[in-house]
């Protein structure tokens, strides 16, 4: 079965960095786009960027352009969220999506991962 395993978080003071990773199993890696998303606390889940099955192209919601940037290595079936410049309200559970389409996966992805826990402290 699909299976993407988030890590990489943890407690970060603002204006800090983290790289986040995804590894993903039992797919076609390759063949599939990539997103992450993020949920805060009593807000909805919303997208934060994605990227092409070639890594040619990605996108980024406006809170994470010029300061996130989307990697993916397909020889190791592991994308990449690299943050820079942290703000406490990037404090959030940041999921990792898979799904076959670029333009879905930045919307309804079909597989996600568990989550891992960013917090940015002021």
């Amino acid at each position: 079965q699909v299976r993407l395993v988030e890590s990489g978080g943890g407690l970060v003071q603002a204006g800090g960095s983290l790289r986040l990773s995804c590894e993903a199993s039992g797919l076609t890696f390759r063949a599939y786009a990539m997103g992450w998303f993020r949920q805060a606390p009593g807000k909805e889940r919303e997208f934060v960027a994605a990227i092409s099955p070639s890594g040619g192209s990605t996108s980024y919601s406006d809170s994470a352009k010029g300061r996130f940037t989307m990697s993916r290595d397909n020889a190791k079936n592991t994308v990449y969220l690299q943050m820079n410049n942290l703000k406490p309200e990037d404090t959030a559970v940041y999921y990792c999506a898979a799904d076959l389409q670029y333009l879905v996966v930045a919307r309804s992805p079909g597989y996600w991962g568990q989550g891992t826990q960013v917090t940015a402290s002021s």
